[in-house]
């Protein structure tokens, strides 16, 4: 005969397996809950459901539920049937599942229907027992679902902080809205955005949207971009699928591979210009043929334009510095002028050259988490400049370029903004800022020789910089909320 209770523990340890390998590849992987800034509830009934989860596994471990603790257990089994349904509902309404996720939830609900059914069986004939928690070990059966029990629970306790952090940020954005709204120029416009639904232009299509505009993303997945972002916004697989008639008043140019990852073989090099060059050239031939065509085309860059700078070079470099014969100069060179070719059709160009951004997405939760861990330092000499800006003047500064363009009645022409904060300083001096703000030590270097070997060129990212000031910016009567990096790092790292 079927022992049904041993039964119902062995899938509870398959359901722990399976649940690690949802949490891990899916939820902090592929899907990166704890940095999606919609996710807050989602996370919020994961906490709650890991927390119920580790009491089951440590609690049914090796001991059996006699009595009143028969019946505590068929309520905690109400409460996680409950929460697993109200958790489809949430994630399904906030985010559009990757297949493989989708079909690891229908087994794990499968499969935790199945052990809580005959755990119920098993509970029914405990109540009529005295009530007590009766010791029955199943050997290393007992210690998988025991380690089971502290995995989920570390993972629990790891969403229920992530959430917080996550309903702290919502809050702030709503309160700057109101406080400090956005405005891109001076009547609504119909905005074509590309690389909506990253970093930068998630941030962006949201404040376009609170301004009024109407919004076009175009995007590689035109149906987890619409559904991301709730229906307001028109997402489009390709340019052939906006309309002729659909005026387009302004192009934001925003799409392009991760820069820093990999290692930039020949064969990198290429797909990041491809990304770049390629698609902002195939922006130009569509504007090209446009019956109406924008008026504004802002175009992404960044200051790896300006090369390398050398360390203990105190020089800044406004928008009229030179540029260098090294790829990271060469890929922004070559993006700016696949852009400027739109001036050729009427357009007004704009190319922003980004510094570091700092914000909850993007490479900043990265850097910062060594210095979280208490294990900071400076990287490589520490001597190179770090030009950074926040996020939130990015946004600013996107819709400044684009209000003070407006009224410009003059010939098409192209300028370079450059979107950095007027507090650049060197690496060193930003990690011991960052330590500051998150109250940890700043002790631990990391030498530059494992950096070069593992990223080659591309550590120049990393161990090099550049002393980039806002000159255009700044003369056009830009100011900046966040022009020194503890302002920045404390709104960041320390909501309200």
């Amino acid at each position: 005969m079927i022992d049904t209770h041993l039964l119902a523990l062995q899938l509870m340890a398959a359901q722990g397996a399976l649940g690690a390998f949802d949490t891990l590849y899916h939820h902090e992987g592929t899907e990166a809950l704890p940095r999606r800034g919609t996710a807050g509830r989602e996370l919020a009934i994961h906490a709650t459901r890991s927390s119920i989860y580790c009491a089951l596994f440590l609690g049914l471990s090796a001991w059996a539920w006699h009595g009143a603790w028969a019946w505590v257990l068929l309520v905690v089994f109400g409460i996680e049937i409950v929460l697993t349904l109200w958790d489809f509902v949430v994630e399904d309404g906030s985010r559009l599942l990757p297949p493989t996720e989708r079909v690891t939830h229908t087994v794990l609900a499968i499969n935790a229907g199945a052990f809580i059914a005959l755990l119920a069986m098993s509970a029914v004939g405990w109540a009529d027992q005295p009530t007590a928690m009766v010791w029955q070990p199943h050997g290393w059966l007992s210690a998988f679902l025991a380690l089971c029990g502290v995995g989920v629970g570390i993972s629990g306790l790891r969403d229920g902080f992530a959430a917080r952090a996550l309903f702290k940020q919502q809050k702030q954005a709503q309160v700057r809205a109101v406080e400090a709204p956005v405005r891109f120029g001076t009547r609504p416009q119909q905005v074509l955005v590309t690389g909506g639904t990253g970093f930068i232009g998630q941030i962006l299509v949201r404040h376009l949207l609170a301004d009024g505009h109407a919004v076009t993303v175009w995007t590689r997945d035109a149906r987890a971009a619409a559904w991301g972002f709730g229906g307001a916004v028109r997402c489009v697989q390709s340019l052939d699928q906006i309309p002729a008639a659909d005026a387009i008043d302004v192009v934001v140019n925003l799409a392009g591979a991760r820069i820093l990852g990999q290692r930039w073989s020949a064969r990198r090099q290429q797909q990041l210009l491809r990304s770049r060059e390629g698609l902002t050239q195939q922006l130009v031939a569509w504007i090209a043929a446009r019956p109406r065509k924008p008026w504004l085309l802002l175009s992404g860059s960044a200051i790896g334009y300006y090369g390398v700078q050398p360390q203990g070079d105190t020089a800044e470099l406004a928008e009229d510095a030179p540029p260098q014969d090294i790829f990271m100069s060469t890929l922004c060179q070559r993006w700016e002028r696949a852009a400027h070719a739109a001036v050729a059709h009427g357009v007004r160009v704009a190319c922003l050259r980004f510094g570091f951004v700092l914000g909850h997405q993007g490479s900043l939760p990265q850097l910062l988490m060594p210095i979280q861990l208490g294990m900071g330092g400076r990287l490589g000499s520490g001597r190179q400049w770090l030009s950074w800006v926040h996020v939130h003047d990015l946004i600013r500064a996107i819709a400044h370029v684009w209000t003070v363009a407006e009224p410009d009645t003059g010939p098409a022409d192209a300028q370079a903004f450059n979107v950095t904060a007027p507090g650049a300083l060197s690496q060193e001096a930003f990690t011991r800022v960052a330590a500051g703000v998150l109250h940890r030590p700043c002790w631990m270097p990391t030498p530059a020789a494992p950096v070069k070997l593992l990223l080659g060129e591309q550590a120049d990212l990393l161990l090099e910089g550049q002393r980039v000031v806002p000159a255009q910016l700044l003369r056009t009567g830009f100011q900046f909320m966040f022009p020194d990096a503890r302002s920045a790092l404390t709104d960041l790292c320390r909501p309200r």
